[in-house]
């Protein structure tokens, strides 16, 4: 139970770090942290499902394993907008920038593979 918890919180850790370094993902460290959280605590389960940020997110994931159009578009603008500029700027010349951005363009694949959630009006 508390490997679970400890697991969690590192990948709650790794989605913080993810939020202000470009080319770390956000949201699947997310769902691994509530993944883990489901087996260890439902306490923190239910703090990250009502979470005003991650909370809509997880409830679409946990209940239709789908992502909503909105995040989904937000999801690739800060992708083409941060690792865009971040390949940009500070990707060395050579190899590592035609590396980036195939990189950058997988992740933009794996976003658009994910089954987009039915519309809810709320």
């Amino acid at each position: 139970m508390y490997l679970w918890i400890a697991f969690g919180l590192f990948f709650l850790l790794l989605a913080a770090i993810g939020v202000v370094l470009p080319l770390l993902p956000t949201t699947p460290f997310v769902l691994v942290a509530a993944a883990c959280f489901a087996r260890s605590s439902p306490r923190m389960h239910g703090w990250l499902l009502r979470s005003e940020l991650f909370g809509p997110i997880l409830r679409d994931w946990e209940n239709n394993k789908c992502i909503s159009l909105k995040v989904k578009k937000l999801a690739i603008f800060m992708m083409v907008v941060v690792g865009g500029c971040s390949i940009l700027l500070y990707v060395p010349a050579g190899w590592p920038k035609p590396a980036g951005l195939v990189l950058l363009g997988l992740g933009c694949l794996a976003i658009l593979s994910i089954k987009t959630c039915p519309f809810q009006k709320t």
